[in-house]
């Protein structure tokens, strides 16, 4: 019986040891398999990933892409999961918040001395800071979006308001005087969907100068709300609870749930994601007049926060070469310009920005390529312990402020004292 119980076992284990390291140690005739998780969701981006997989495999006999389908929702607890279990795909579609832990924690490969030199100079370095973490690059930032105003263009240009260009945006003072000045008779100048308001909170105010994640000469980070910092809360606050120019009832709301609102004319303006463009094309009534604006400029101009959507490689995967070989195709400026169509967002690739199809005025493409020269690091790219700061700190701290039962005094002070208390753990 024993015996037959160790035989049971070891052939477990055997069939364990296989499924893990399946494919990717390459098939008998020396072909390899490489697996690549992509979180491209909407129709033409899926279809975009996998006609460029497709043509990858049709010229590469001997390196065979598998196209696996994530998903944004919980892609940061299926990772670690496939991390831990060592069954990671070989490339890995994610975002650069979602990386610093997977980088300190040994997941993810180092890309330095891996990355073709072409690739390397086509993207510039305040794209590279968004995925490197020490001494080392985890990732290749590819996508990247600008948080707009989209406005109900009718509506402005019968106000007789000032309409901003990139060239000449709105301050954030200027920005709230125009939400009141179009608010009234139950309508409002702003819905600000802030369910989520972290980060948009902190890219936003970078354009203010607020940085609030500040790194000491010891590497270790601490959080201090400074003036620069104040500025963009404080006039979504004062707009939600002293003007009654921006909606209450949105700040609770995603930003897909502000468009029927938008389109039904209670809000001229919603302040969102580039991409958010593509809901807009197929939903928008029949006739309805819409325009992308910059976001309101502070004392830094137009700068703002991103994290740009990111392709890494497992540490663990036995093929780390050929994969960046397969990124390096997929971001070729002629298939990055198809990967920005397809998701509706900004290639990183300056020779991808160039393309006309990105310079359109058609959908206001060109508004936004106008701003990618602005696009910097998000505040908390590479600070270890954000997640936890922004879920059990953060979130609920903007989230009282917005709605008005906290003053800024609090505010301060939950964000600063609490979240230097969870930051402290992960600095020992």
């Amino acid at each position: 019986m024993r015996t037959k119980c160790f035989i049971g076992l070891a052939l477990t284990l055997t069939l364990l040891l296989t499924g893990c390291t399946g494919d990717d140690s390459g098939s008998d005739d020396g072909k390899i398999t490489l697996r690549f998780q992509s979180l491209a969701w909407q129709e033409e981006s899926v279809a975009a990933n996998k006609q460029l997989v497709k043509e990858w495999n049709a010229t590469h006999p001997d390196v065979e892409v598998e196209y696996v389908q994530g998903s944004w929702d919980s892609v940061h607890d299926q990772l670690l999961t496939s991390f831990e279990g060592g069954e990671a795909p070989d490339i890995i579609h994610d975002a650069s918040d979602d990386l610093a832990d997977f980088a300190y924690g040994g997941y993810l490969a180092d890309l330095t001395d891996l990355l073709p030199a072409r690739l390397k100079s086509d993207i510039p370095q305040r794209s590279w800071e968004t995925t490197t973490f020490g001494d080392g690059i985890y990732g290749v930032p590819f996508l990247q979006e600008p948080r707009v105003l989209i406005a109900n263009a009718k509506w402005l240009k019968e106000s007789g308001v000032r309409i901003p260009t990139p060239d000449d945006p709105w301050t954030w003072d200027e920005f709230r005087r125009i939400t009141e000045q179009l608010s009234g008779d139950g309508k409002y100048g702003v819905a600000w969907p802030l369910k989520e308001p972290v980060s948009a909170t902190l890219n936003l105010s970078l354009s203010a100068g607020g940085q609030l994640f500040h790194r000491g000469a010891d590497g270790k980070v601490t959080i201090r709300f400074e003036a620069g910092d104040e500025v963009v809360p404080r006039t979504v606050h004062d707009q939600a609870n002293t003007d009654h120019s921006a909606s209450p009832t949105t700040l609770g709301s995603g930003g897909s749930d502000t468009l029927p609102g938008f389109f039904g004319g209670k809000y001229a303006m919603v302040p969102l994601g580039f991409s958010y463009r593509q809901q807009i094309v197929q939903q928008a009534p029949k006739g309805f007049d819409w325009q992308v604006l910059p976001a309101p400029a502070g004392a830094d101009g137009l700068r703002q926060g991103v994290s740009p959507q990111t392709l890494s490689v497992a540490e663990d995967s036995p093929h780390k070469k050929e994969a960046v070989e397969f990124v390096d195709f997929l971001l070729q400026p002629r298939n990055m310009v198809r990967l920005a169509l397809g998701d509706w967002m900004l290639p990183t690739g300056t020779e991808a920005l160039k393309d006309p199809a990105l310079r359109t005025t058609d959908d206001d493409w060109a508004t936004g390529t106008a701003l990618a020269a602005h696009l910097r690091s998000a505040p908390a790219q590479s600070v270890r312990g954000y997640p936890e700061w922004k879920d059990k700190v953060a979130t609920p701290a903007f989230q009282e402020y917005y709605s008005g039962a906290i003053g800024l005094d609090e505010l301060r002070e939950r964000l600063e004292k609490d979240g230097n208390l969870v930051l402290a753990r992960y600095q020992r």
